[in-house]
């Protein structure tokens, strides 16, 4: 499965990696905010959330980070990119 088709089935859930500021500034409705250096500590939090996770941020390359890393853990995630794609896709129809 690809990141568009989950985002647009409302499948999973999105988290945002940025700092709670940036959060706080704009984010994808429905996010959940778990920044970067936290998710070490959140393995549990991430757990529980609904699978797959797509992981969100400015640009792209904290998500990529936290994909590697849950990757690695066993979790079934993607990199997202820009919160700002991510909140299209989950905008637009298939």
């Amino acid at each position: 499965m690809d990141t568009q088709t989950i985002l647009q089935n409302g499948k999973g859930s999105i988290v945002d990696v940025r700092t709670t500021q940036e959060f706080m500034g704009g984010h994808v409705a429905g996010s959940k905010n778990i920044p970067l250096m936290e998710i070490p500590q959140r393995m549990d939090e991430l757990k529980a959330l609904p699978q797959p996770l797509v992981l969100c941020c400015a640009s792209g390359n904290r998500s990529g980070q936290a994909t590697h890393f849950l990757k690695a853990q066993g979790f079934e995630c993607y990199n997202g990119g820009s919160w700002v794609d991510v909140n299209f896709l989950t905008t637009t129809t298939v």
